[in-house]
């Protein structure tokens, strides 16, 4: 499939785009459509009176009721001419035709033909074939459907076909090609399998009368190239005023390599532009590329590289790399200099059946922190991409070693943009140990006994990290950042249930870290400062704890006699658990050491470890009781759309949650902060309500420093120190189902898109129209979240309020907003409006930003199939 693209560009107005379909010879599939019968009406008139005649000469016909294939040998051919029909056979032996008729098939060596009616010429080795007209509905039906070798079928009005030369004539065909529709009046297949069409359309829309279409005056197709004459592009039955005059190309049935046109265009801060000009390359079946440039009239200029691949069964992927350089502000200033960024996309899959037992996938978003600001996300102008302040990567392979182990290799890194900080782990890998219980036994009958119930678990990490600002970390001295070590940890537990309604537990957990740097501090008197070294070298440190826990769960029922409301059900599942763990600070361990001044006094207690990748063993001795308390709140009510009195459940308070502990080997402030925490859905699940706290049981001295004393004794409540609310609701709730679907659906089908139309699919705030559900009328969705901290006098509120939605203005209009306020900042966030028509074929997309930082609009006009996307009229006023 080839395209001519004609585009005259002006700075004020749209470009018009014309593009003309080359028919291959390829793939044709069945579209039935409702199409008048062609210029046969003369051979239609003397094959009826054949037929008259026929049947009133009992002499010289045979009449036969076929229900079965009657196969007859033509002679002068080299295959067997097999044909039926399920309403009669009849049989002109003076002049050797055969007349079929009502769902006639004839089929020759790979040609399958199907109709009402045909007419089997026995001496010429030829065959016409029709519909007919249905006497009650007065509709033409039966048309006729031809299928030859691998090619799906096609439908026509009539046609002729020649056996021996192997020529065909086909009459007003319509057929389904490369996902558009192709109508001709005429068009011929010669022997050397060269089609001639005149007459013909191509559109992507699915009507008889297509809202658009390329007009091909006529055009020839054969297996190495494709000729075309006049062709011209008609929207609505009007002609557009541009005409390619004529068209040669070479035609090959595997990925051809070609040039990509570019958009123009311009923005206000870059100038003028030439967008995407580049060249496709067709590497094999499994691999295929894009390189492409943007230029500006104001010195920036982008590349990009996109490449995809993919094994049926085996595996798929895409890769991304784009690189610019932007000039901002005037020239000859400092600010003219150029910004230079890149980044770096990559995307695979392997299926789980093409290597059982072995998983390989990658996620890699790397980029420089100014990338998306700077070029507007690509020149793609995706504010949710602008305004992300965190990217994360991660190249993970897996693999089960037998029936016990598990092994885990990855590639992992994280990025703030803000601060423009990157952590990297390089790599990060996980040895995995099923638990087992050591002391059971395979030939066992009956219950475990307790200590068959002991399991024994295993975990191996390994991990080599750095974190750096992006601007160091590709500098030689970057190498000496690097921290790597080892943790082992064997876990040792026993579970049992004891007096019936109590769910014991034990655990006896143990770690060793093992690092090839640990470090020392050093008090520098002169300036008053601390110095740390790193000293390098193999260094091992554990740690260990003992820990047991009893549980249970309460149930309260009440039951109503009266009301809707039948049954309410609280369940409480109370724990409490004892853990302990010595002092690791102490020094017969030497994981930590006293940092003195000149006067030999104390300064810190600090740890060799504290940089390391693993961290250091917890200082302190740990002795302390740990309380935890679940509780669910659920109601049963009488249901209205049933008269047998069924009931169906509700929840009322999905969870609340309190939990503190006492450690009893502290010398101090041995009571731990009250946390608690709760969710429930309201309305049908429709409203969610989350919240969260924290309590201080201890008060506060006069400079605001926690005291060793309990504010219960002084008559007081346990201070709020933090405080966190949140809801969200949604006004019509099948709306967010639909557009997960919706989303979930899209995912599923980008598995063989280019990795263009994948970062399109996932930058869906700029052309959102394919999520737009235009069955639900409408939607409101909003949300609130609101934090309060007070840890000492002086306290913090933050809160803000969002909300989203859609209604239809009509079954094709679609409206769509977001917005909210940030109540601290006392400012409206990025709000968006778009508008959405359906224009069964076209779609129809405007974006409206108002005010803000990224103030701007868009309006594109584009045809919904994927092979004529560059079919479009956009225009934009980007926020630069």
């Amino acid at each position: 499939m080839k395209f001519i693209i004609l585009f005259f560009h002006s700075a004020r107005v749209f470009p018009f785009l014309l593009i003309l379909l080359l028919l291959s010879g390829g793939k044709l599939s069945a579209q039935t459509r409702p199409f008048l019968r062609s210029g046969t009406e003369a051979l239609d008139k003397k094959t009826n009176a054949d037929s008259a005649r026929l049947k009133a000469s009992a002499d010289s016909v045979k009449k036969l009721k076929a229900d079965t294939v009657k196969a007859r040998n033509v002679s002068g051919l080299d295959s067997t001419v097999n044909y039926s029909a399920e309403d009669s056979v009849i049989f002109d032996h003076e002049r050797k035709l055969v007349y079929l008729y009502g769902k006639a098939r004839v089929s020759y060596n790979d040609l399958e033909l199907g109709s009402d009616f045909m007419l089997l010429d026995q001496e010429k080795h030829t065959i016409f074939a029709r519909g007919s007209i249905d006497p009650k509905t007065k509709k033409y039906r039966g048309r006729p459907i031809i299928k030859q070798g691998a090619e799906a079928p096609a439908y026509t009005d009539s046609l002729f076909y020649d056996f021996e030369t192997r020529r065909a004539k086909l009459y007003r065909i319509s057929t389904e090609v490369e996902g558009g529709y192709l109508q001709a009046q005429q068009s011929k297949k010669n022997e050397y399998d060269e089609i001639s069409i005149k007459n013909g359309k191509y559109s992507t829309c699915n009507l008889p009368d297509p809202h658009f279409y390329i007009a091909i005056t006529k055009g020839i197709v054969t297996d190495k190239q494709i000729v075309t004459g006049p062709a011209y592009l008609v929207i609505e039955d009007v002609t557009f005023p541009a005409i390619i005059p004529f068209g040669f190309f070479p035609k090959v049935n595997k990925r051809a390599s070609g040039v990509l046109f570019p958009t123009f265009g311009e923005e206000a801060t870059r100038g003028f532009y030439m967008r995407d000009l580049g060249y496709y390359i067709g590497l094999t079946d499994y691999w295929d590329a894009e390189i492409r440039g943007t230029l500006y009239s104001k010195g920036s200029y982008e590349g990009s590289l996109a490449a995809r691949y993919r094994k049926n069964y085996k595996y798929d992927g895409n890769i991304m790399l784009n690189y610019a350089s932007t000039r901002l502000g005037v020239e000859g200033t400092p600010e003219y200099a150029p910004k230079k960024n890149f980044s770096i996309q990559w995307s695979h899959s392997m299926r789980n059946e093409a290597n059982p037992g072995t998983s390989f996938s990658a996620s890699v978003n790397v980029q420089s922190s100014s990338y998306n600001s700077v070029t507007a996300a690509g020149g793609s102008y995706n504010i949710q991409a602008i305004a992300n302040n965190a990217l994360r990567s991660n190249v993970s392979y897996a693999k089960q070693l037998g029936s016990l182990f598990n092994m885990t290799a990855s590639l992992q890194h994280s990025q703030d943009i803000e601060t423009k900080q990157v952590q990297l782990e390089l790599p990060a890998v996980t040895l995995a140990m099923s638990s087992f219980n050591p002391f059971d036994s395979k030939n066992r009958t009956g219950e475990q006994k307790w200590f068959q119930k002991i399991n024994v678990g295993y975990n191996m990490q390994a991990k080599n990290s750095i974190s750096a600002r992006e601007d160091q970390l590709f500098k030689k001295e970057a190498l000496s950042r690097f921290v790597n070590g080892m943790q082992h940890s064997f876990n040792t537990g026993f579970s049992q249930n004891v007096l019936k309604y109590f769910q014991f537990n034990i655990g006896v957990p143990y770690r060793e870290s093992w690092t090839l740097q640990t470090i020392r501090k050093n008090y520098v008197a002169q300036s008053d400062t601390v110095l740390i070294d790193t000293v390098r070298g193999f260094s091992r440190a554990y740690d260990y704890n003992f820990t047991t826990g009893l549980s249970t769960k309460v149930y309260g029922q009440f039951h109503f006699k009266k009301g809707k409301i039948t049954d309410i059900r609280h369940t409480m599942t109370p724990s409490v658990s004892l853990f302990f763990q010595p002092d690791f600070g102490k020094d017969k361990y030497g994981f930590y050491r006293d940092l003195r001044d000149g006067q030999n006094n104390l300064r810190q207690r600090y740890s060799i470890f504290e940089q390391a990748v693993f961290g250091a063993p917890g200082a302190g001795k740990q002795g302390s009781i740990n309380f935890t308390l679940d509780n669910t709140i659920e109601g049963k009510r009488r249901s209205n759309s049933d008269t047998t009195n069924a009931v169906e459940k509700f929840p009322i308070l999905q969870g609340l949650s309190f939990n503190t502990s006492y450690n009893m080997a502290a010398d101090s402030f041995r009571l731990a902060n009250i946390g608690f925490s709760g969710r429930t859905a309201l309305f049908k699940q429709k409203l969610g309500i989350n919240f969260s706290g924290t309590f201080d049981p201890y008060v506060l001295n006069e400079r605001g420093f926690r005291v060793n004393e309990y504010a219960f004794r002084n008559g007081k409540l346990a201070r709020l120190v933090f405080m966190g609310f949140g809801f969200d609701y949604s006004f019509n709730s099948a709306a967010a189902k639909s557009r997960a679907n919706n989303a979930n659906q899209a995912n599923n089908a980008n598995r063989n898109i280019s990795p263009d139309q994948a970062q399109q699919l996932s930058q869906i705030s700029t052309d959102p129209n394919a999520f737009v559900d235009f069955n639900v009328p409408w939607n409101i969705n909003l949300s609130y979240t609101f934090n309060y901290s007070k840890p000492a006098f002086v306290s913090n509120v933050t809160n803000t309020f969002s909300f989203s939605g859609d209604f239809s203005v009509t079954p094709k209009w679609k409206v769509t907003y977001n917005s909210g306020y940030d109540f601290y900042a006392k400012k409206i966030s990025i709000t968006q409006f778009a508008i959405y028509r359906d224009l069964h074929c076209w779609d129809m997309a405007i974006n409206w930003v108002p005010f803000g930082t990224y103030r701007s609009y868009s309006i594109d006009l584009k045809v919904k199939a994927a092979i004529l996307q560059d079919l479009k009229l956009s225009r934009r006023r980007p926020y630069y």
